[in-house]
């Protein structure tokens, strides 16, 4: 089951920072583009809940909505 595209184009990371969030449609993932939290999609409602997030795997550098990217903050990278 799919998310609606009108509703991903309105989706924000619920952290202070709110940036965009990326769809992986094979995985039913949403992943923020700052600070690289991937939410899970269950039964086609995304659950955008901090506590219920998954953190990137350590190493892993996120890619930024300007195409940059940002080391993963627990290793001492500015996110």
């Amino acid at each position: 089951m799919s998310v609606d595209p009108a509703l991903l184009s309105i989706l924000r990371c619920p952290d202070e920072h709110h940036a965009e969030l990326t769809l992986d449609a094979e995985a039913q993932t949403l992943t923020c583009t700052e600070c690289g939290r991937i939410y899970e999609i269950r039964d086609g409602i995304p659950v955008l809940l901090l506590d219920e997030a998954r953190q990137p795997a350590s190493g892993d550098a996120v890619e930024n909505a300007d195409g940059g990217e940002t080391a993963n903050a627990e290793e001492g990278g500015e996110a």
